[in-house]
């Protein structure tokens, strides 16, 4: 940033042009008084303005100001957004911007990065492990809550540094002194989730979650602190408020604890810790969602210790900004990583894109360069995948050759923190906008869901200018052990199976992580909102979903042992070595890949034949087979449903519903259509007139043409010419020549009558007239071809001449209704 103003008054020099047309925007609005170019007067004007509270509190804040955590102006310029590096050299960082709604205590938290010297192996059930029965706070002590916390039927307005204004209350208990050994519970800090503590024994404690805020689920990402500890002690935690029926935990999971007198004295951080461990039902039932129970006990190693607890190792937007920082002061780095704001979430923290490439020497080389794209942390929970997306980024900004080559012959795009809001305040899936953003990467809502939208705005402007070979969004996965890929299955016989060459690269550079068997190719109709399937459709053939476990890994040498924070981080390593891999000029590695694959397929499809009881010939036409037939689906992914509109659009919604229900009229007893209408009154008009018609002996001609089906007949001079005689409407002989004049009109029938004017002045149309509802559809209601369906106003000029000739022919009306 531009050096506090104070130093610039020392040095008696003019400002930048920037700075000198910022003192003329300050100016205007009334919070700088001097001139434009420092002199030894300005410190004086700018000590007075600080000094003027009514120019303070002035309700036209420039946005170039800074602004302290208590909203006090600190007359510092900030640096023009987007024109110079984000990070300066020395100064503070962006601090993390807050739902009002939220208490934050002013503590600022690190941990150390260690590496465990021993596997740490899987937690193996004795048997004997305690179901302790749910008591709550009924029966129990709460110790620690948090009030001030959205839910579900609110939504995100605003956002400050600091969260909510105000004095920070204290929501955990009193100690009364020091024998009181009482737990001190907090989570008020970044990335935390505790919402209610209550002690049930002297040593036993039920643990509440807060759900995702803006919503009421999403509960699975804990991350806590606790003080005032006894060593030598059990202690039992219990997680009431679970929401999914299967879990790590129940194959072995341990939690993660840090202390702190350890970290300090010992140089030792997080680590896998936990007996008893079970994971099960809870027996609590409110007629809502069921819930599930994590229990375990642990001993602290020190008295008064300071230790937190988590679900996976935490990293938070502060710790991805330090790493950042470094970048950008490095002076090698700097050079080949460019950082920029991608854009600001809802919240307003900025989501960061890196681009990393080689400088080019010729615009010629710049353009035949492939891209990457790259991107963590949709998920604000699962924090494995900013471990993965930190090991790649410690390698591909290193020195090593195979580094160089890949910035020489790629354009990597990163965005390393897709949901810097759901990080920041502990959500475990969603962003504020109470909604999994990984399910709407279709969106056109670009306020509603910013990150997402500019993410796929980025990658649409990037396949303009060239190709993207491959894309992939870091995840965790909280049901299956490993770490494996979900792609999208190529339909393209060309490049049939090729979208599986790279997992099984992967698989081969790393067989000790990454499990090909756990890979998934299978493009559900629930996840078409997925960053994976949306770049797919793009055009990306490589588009992939990373899960990387929670617990840890099930092959080789690494079997029944927990993921370590360089584990993940060595995968990230194994990204860039199987990217050079796949993009050998030498295409053996892919080749034999390739030919390994279909050898799998056939087997599968030999192993799924069998399970069905049936013998087919491999040997033909095996490849034809659709492989959605074959595989399973992603189910046992950690997916949920799109939950539709945002919150605050919703609400919008339900409002506007509301007031519809409420003029809303009570409907009647629907009404039949106009042509059922008017067929009935045809049909009704058409008996009441036919025993005139059958006690007149001359009209035996007329009944006996009612009595056959429907018929068009063709316009000519002779019938055109005899429909009126001494002005009074009858029926042509030609017309009633062959028919039978014996018969009696049957009314079920459908009746077809043309009524033709005499040509003086106009030709009239002819039209049908139907009696029967049993023809309604019949095309052969629709006017001939040849007809228009012109009506003059003077229809019948009989009834203007005082003749009730109509009446005796009511068949010749169209009736209608208006």
């Amino acid at each position: 940033m531009f050096p506090a103003l104070e130093t610039e008054l020392k040095q008696e020099t003019c400002p930048d042009p920037y700075e000198d047309f910022m003192y003329h925007h300050l100016q205007y609005y009334g919070y700088f008084k001097g001139p434009t170019c420092l002199s030894s007067a300005a410190h004086r004007q700018i000590e007075a303005v600080s000094r003027d509270p009514l120019m303070l509190s002035s309700p036209l804040k420039s946005r170039q100001l800074l602004h302290d955590e208590f909203g006090e102006v600190n007359p510092c310029l900030r640096e023009p957004r987007d024109l110079f590096a984000f990070f300066p050299s020395s100064g503070p960082l962006q601090a993390p911007r807050w739902p009002i709604e939220c208490e934050v205590i002013k503590e600022n938290l690190h941990h150390i990065e260690w590496v465990p010297p021993q596997p740490e192996y899987f937690y193996q059930p004795t048997g004997n492990e305690k179901l302790p029965e749910i008591v709550g706070e009924e029966k129990g002590t709460v110790v620690y809550q948090l009030d001030s916390v959205p839910t579900e039927g609110s939504y995100f307005t605003s956002s400050r540094v600091g969260g909510k204004r105000g004095i920070i209350r204290e929501p955990a208990v009193m100690l009364q002194g020091p024998e009181d050994n009482t737990l001190l519970f907090e989570s008020r800090f970044e990335s935390g989730n505790l919402q209610k503590a209550v002690r049930v024994d002297t040593y036993e404690y039920e643990l509440t979650l807060r759900t995702d805020l803006y919503t009421n689920k999403h509960t699975q990402w804990f991350y806590f602190r606790v003080q005032n500890t006894r060593k030598d002690t059990t202690y039992r935690f219990t997680i009431v408020n679970l929401l999914k029926p299967k879990s790590l935990y129940t194959v072995g999971m341990k939690p993660l604890m840090y202390s702190e007198l350890d970290a300090n004295t010992h140089n030792i951080g997080w680590r896998r810790e936990g007996n008893e461990i079970r994971y099960y039902k809870n027996n609590t039932d409110d007629g809502q969602q069921p819930f599930y129970c994590l229990t375990w006990t642990i001993q602290f190693l020190h008295d008064q210790d300071t230790c937190f607890f988590a679900h996976f190792y935490p990293y938070t937007y502060t710790d991805l900004q330090c790493y950042l920082l470094s970048v950008a002061n490095n002076p090698v780095q700097s050079q080949f990583c460019k950082l920029r704001t991608l854009c600001r979430s809802l919240a307003g923290n900025t989501v960061y894109l890196l681009t990393i490439t080689n400088p080019s020497r010729t615009p010629r080389e710049a353009a035949a360069k492939k891209a990457v794209v790259l991107s963590a942390r949709v998920h604000p929970g699962e924090s494995n995948g900013s471990w993965i997306m930190k090991g790649f980024l410690d390698f591909i900004l290193s020195n090593s050759p195979d580094a160089q080559l890949l910035r020489d012959i790629f354009v990597f795009k990163v965005v390393p923190m897709l949901n810097p809001d759901g990080v920041i305040v502990g959500n475990y899936r969603c962003s504020l906008a109470g909604r999994d953003l990984n399910r709407h990467y279709k969106t056109i809502l670009k306020e509603s869901f910013p990150c997402i939208w500019y993410t796929r705005n980025m990658v649409k402007r990037l396949l303009e200018e060239r190709e993207v070979l491959l894309y992939c969004d870091f995840h965790g996965h909280s049901r299956k052990n490993n770490i494996f890929l979900y792609g999208c299955k190529n339909n393209d016989r060309k490049y049939w199976l090729h979208e599986r060459v790279f997992p099984l690269m992967l698989s081969k550079n790393a067989p000790d992580k990454f499990s090909f068997q756990s890979c998934n190719f299978k493009v559900q109709k629930c996840k078409e909102g997925t960053g994976r399937v949306v770049m797919w459709r793009m055009g990306i053939l490589n588009s992939y979903t990373m899960e990387s476990t929670f617990g840890g890994s099930t092959l080789g040498n690494k079997r029944d042992t927990h993921f370590t924070i360089e584990d993940l981080k060595s995968l990230g390593y194994h990204v860039c070595d199987t990217l050079l891999d796949f993009c050998d000029p030498d295409r053996t590695k892919f080749m034999q890949c390739l030919a390994e694959l279909k050898e799998l397929l056939k087997q599968e499809i030999h192993k799924k034949f069998n399970e069905l009881g049936q013998d087919m010939d491999l040997e033909g036409n095996w490849s034809d087979i659709s492989l959605s037939d074959i595989e399973s689906s992603t189910s046992g992914s950690d997916s949920s449903l799109s939950d539709g509109l945002p919150v605050h659009l919703l609400s919008m919604a339900d409002e506007v519903n509301q007031k519809k229900k409420m003029y809303k009229k009570k409907k009647k007893k629907p009404l039949r259509t106009r042509k059922q209408r008017n067929e009935q009154y045809q049909k009704n008009n058409l008996m009441r007139e036919l025993k005139l018609i059958e006690d007149a002996p001359e009209r035996a001609g007329f009944a006996s043409t009612l009595q056959k089906q429907p018929t068009f007949f063709r316009n000519s001079e002779n019938a055109s010419s005899s429909m009126m005689q001494n002005e009074k409407p009858r029926l042509n002989e030609s017309q009633l020549r062959g028919r039978d004049k014996g018969t009696s009109l049957d009314p079920s029938k459908m009746t077809s009558l043309i009524l033709t004017k005499n040509r003086e002045g106009m030709q009239r149309p002819r039209f049908t007239v139907s009696c029967c509802p049993k023809r309604s559809t019949n095309s052969s209601q629709e006017p001939a071809p040849d007809m228009k369906p012109l009506w003059s106003r003077n229809r019948y000029p009989a009834t203007k001449r005082g003749r009730a000739t109509m009446t005796v022919y009511p068949s010749l009306h169209i009736y209608t209704y208006p």
